[in-house]
């Protein structure tokens, strides 16, 4: 009785621990009839904006990060591979219900004894850790191991066991193609044998499958693994796979996996092995793969995923068609921009563009493209990169929200406290300088100042409204880049200085039918949301047009390979420490869009890369291509905006302020006083249709910032100091003169500027959290007169 007891109590208690594990980790479990989309044998059509067939989907695997989208039907493979891989890894399958019990037993006691919870996973387990699990990145875990274990029973009973093997032959990684992984069975005989995987023979087949468990050791160790075959040929016999003669004449079989160059004996021996050529698997690969080009690849991988959520797997592969917002001739352009691109060695890049009046995305690049399959990381729309002096705009456009004028002053001179940012050239003017200046030097100490003045609060509540997610706790240094975005998020960001101040969220769907041509989805009207009103965001328009615009490339202007010939054009260069990260963002009347450039795994660029040289340019082929054959279009301006020349650039202002004094800052929200007003006589200015630049006088409130930054065009080599000059220092400070008044302020340059930093200054005295503008050297500041930036009302024209 006692036993009895003891037993109903142990029973008890299980299935208490079972319904604990339910309700923590079965409640939220993915639909096992999502991989049905495997059965289905029509594809899904994508349109472009213009009804154009740009694509088509098809169901893909994923193993790890990796996706096949080439799923073979079980009649694809060779049901050599088929017996040999279920022997090799699973030899119950086909008598088990999804879970080797004995198997997950003994992998639940090395868990316990060793912490290590890996071992045991049937072929259906595999199945559902690759598909329906991806998103658990394969975690050791309690929690993945119950729900692979509740998962693979429901996929039993849903699926017939030749659908389950079928999948894990699709979705199995069989090891490193160079630029692509190599995944399924279709991959693996093209990769180690160059042929369809319907063609292996038995010999091809065992070899195949016993490098499944670690493929790139294994194939890299040919001799020390032969005995495997072996011993996979004896244990396929006993289990009636194969007879006895068929196993002796495939260890007879000569095989040559790519790159290795094999001498055989009649008895199935080896004489000679040796890896002569292991990038041969990417060769393979690649001209089986290279051929295809993969167009829009990046759009479709995103239109998957933009719909998954809405549709599920079944409607979204069930054979209908998909409407997109994309235009086929900015996709194009963007793609070929990629492919001409002059990246330093190991970097690559991503690109978006988008539609300023409605959110739609019209392009997307998420790599460096070569004529290999891409990766199917997607940078345009995953990478959450440091932004560097791109946010800047944003923040300038806060200012000038809250009633700041671009012709306003703010002092370029250290910060006090413990956040002690720096200049690009590590040196400072301690002078005034317009904000107008700052944005097109790319000053990262007025910048900061700025940032003081509004208030960190209110520039991150200005990010959120804007798509954008602020890191926690950044403080002063997410004024000056700190932001991590993707660049389909800082497009969609820049679009509203096009736009008129309207923030929309980025969009590719606009409908979708089933095979029948019924809508079974449809995108609502793209609803926008005021970020700036309408005149502060034409000022911040017209700040970036001027760095575009106001500075000659002979001036080092940071963004002049941005302009495209005429269209008007306005942007934003950024890098960040070290010059990890390389940014332009940008806009014109039709298309906004955003290029980051870096390496895929972090890291410092050369020393020489330039965000105006590297980014910039792509940028410019990308849109000028989006643009070509469209009808010429001007920013819309809005009512209550008039213009002024000063310091010789011509500058957009709210009507009402536009007679007002500079108001001179240094951070601390205090106006005036012995700096005062630095002010340079307004002169009313006339618009008149977008002049050429042409430079001016140099400005004599503004002190000459170093040289420009060197690139091969502007500066030779043997010019650029290893290190930038000492500043002047100042001989012995002359007493301050006594505060006056604004209206007899003298218009004159500093005269006790505070100690400018070393030369050279400790590098680990720069805070990690200080992107800056690394690789945007000020230039001279000798300007031209300002670009004109009234154009005629014209409605935006669709972009085909």
């Amino acid at each position: 009785m006692r036993a009895l007891n003891i037993l109903g109590g142990a029973l008890l208690a299980g299935a208490a621990g079972v319904g604990g594990l339910w309700f923590a980790w079965g409640r939220d479990l993915p639909s096992v009839s999502d991989l049905d989309v495997l059965e289905f044998s029509g594809q899904t059509r994508v349109y472009d904006r213009a009804g154009t067939l740009v694509g088509t989907l098809t169901p893909s695997l994923s193993s790890g990060g990796s996706v096949n989208r080439d799923l073979l039907k079980a009649g694809q493979i060779s049901p050599w591979l088929q017996k040999a891989v279920v022997t090799s890894e699973d030899r119950r399958f086909y008598q088990h219900g999804g879970v080797d019990v004995i198997g997950i037993g003994r992998g639940l006691l090395k868990g316990l004894l060793k912490n290590d919870l890996e071992g045991g996973s049937s072929i259906t387990q595999q199945v559902v850790k690759n598909t329906l699990l991806a998103d658990l990145h394969g975690a050791r875990t309690p929690e993945r191991k119950f729900k692979e274990a509740v998962l693979a029973y429901q996929l039993e009973r849903n699926f017939e066991k030749k659908q389950i093997l079928n999948a894990y032959l699709n979705v199995i990684y069989w090891g490193d193609g160079g630029s692509s992984d190599i995944i399924g069975a279709g991959g693996a005989a093209h990769a180690y044998f160059g042929k369809d995987a319907s063609a292996l023979n038995l010999a091809e087949s065992v070899y195949l499958a016993t490098i499944i468990p670690a493929p790139n050791r294994r194939y890299k160790e040919f001799r020390s693994y032969r005995p495997l075959m072996k011993s996979l040929l004896t244990r396929m016999v006993e289990d009636g796979q194969v007879t006895q003669a068929e196993a002796d004449a495939a260890w007879k079989t000569p095989i040559y996996p790519a790159g290795w160059r094999l001498g055989w004996n009649a008895d199935g021996t080896l004489r000679s092995a040796n890896l002569e050529r292991p990038d041969r698997l990417g060769e393979n690969l690649q001209r089986t793969e290279g051929a295809r080009r993969y167009p829009n690849f990046y759009y479709l991988q995103a239109v998957e995923k933009e719909l998954l959520p809405l549709i599920g797997r079944k409607a979204l592969y069930g054979g209908g068609k998909i409407y997109t917002g994309m235009s086929a001739q900015a996709q194009a352009a963007a793609e070929q921009a990629s492919r001409d691109a002059r990246l330093p060695d190991g970097a690559t890049l991503g690109a978006a563009l988008v539609r300023p009046d409605s959110g739609e995305v019209l392009a997307l690049v998420g790599q460096k493209l070569t004529d290999a399959r891409p990766s199917d990381w997607n940078n345009a729309t995953q990478a959450r990169r440091q932004v560097g002096s791109s946010v800047k705009p944003l923040l300038y456009a806060l200012a000038l929200e809250k009633g700041w004028k671009q012709s306003d002053t703010v002092l370029d001179a250290p910060i006090q406290g413990d956040y002690q940012p720096m200049n690009y050239n590590r040196r400072w003017t301690g002078r005034y300088v317009t904000m107008r200046y700052s944005l097109d030097h790319s000053l990262n100490l007025p910048t900061v100042r700025i940032g003081q003045e509004l208030g960190i609060p209110t520039f991150e509540a200005k990010l959120r409204d804007l798509g954008l997610t602020p890191p926690a706790n950044a403080g002063l240094s997410l004024t000056i880049g700190t932001l991590e975005a993707s660049p389909l998020q800082m497009a969609s960001a820049y679009a509203t200085f096009a736009n008129g101040g309207l923030y929309y969220a980025p969009t590719l769907v606009r409908k979708v039918e089933d095979a029948r041509g019924k809508v079974i989805y449809t995108r609502a009207a793209p609803t926008p949301k005021r970020v700036w009103d309408a005149r502060a965001a034409w000022l911040g328009l017209d700040m970036l047009r001027g760095v575009v615009n106001d500075l000659t490339a002979s001036q080092g202007g940071l963004a002049t390979r941005a302009l495209i010939p005429g269209w008007p054009v306005g942007g934003k260069t950024g890098t960040t420490n070290d010059i990890k990260d390389l940014w332009f963002a940008g806009v014109t009347p039709t298309v906004a869009g955003a290029v980051w450039v870096g390496k895929q795994e972090g890291g410092a660029l050369p020393g020489w890369a330039y965000s105006g040289e590297i980014p910039t340019p792509v940028w410019q082929q990308a849109v000028a291509g989006a643009l070509a054959g469209q009808p010429e279009a001007a920013f819309r301006e809005p009512d209550g905006v008039t213009y002024r020349v000063v310091r010789n650039v011509n500058m957009a202002f709210r009507t009402e302020e536009a007679d007002n004094d500079p108001v001179a800052r240094d951070g601390s929200g205090s106006t005036g006083g012995f700096f005062g007003r630095r002010r340079a006589p307004a002169q009313p200015a006339q618009p008149s249709p977008a002049p050429d630049p042409a430079p001016a006088p140099v400005p004599t409130e503004e002190v000459a910032a170093p040289e420009p930054e060197p690139t091969p065009e502007a500066t030779p080599v043997d010019a650029i100091p290893a290190t930038p000059p000492e500043p002047q220092v100042q001989p012995d400070p002359t007493p301050a003169p006594e505060p006056v008044t604004p209206d007899t302020a003298p218009d004159v340059p500093v005269q006790n500027p505070p100690e400018p930093l070393p030369t050279e200054p400790d590098p680990n005295a720069i805070p990690d959290q200080n992107p800056g503008d690394q690789g945007e050297t000020p230039a001279d500041p000798t300007t031209p007169d300002g670009q004109d930036t009234t154009e005629p009302i014209n409605e935006i024209p669709p972009l085909n």
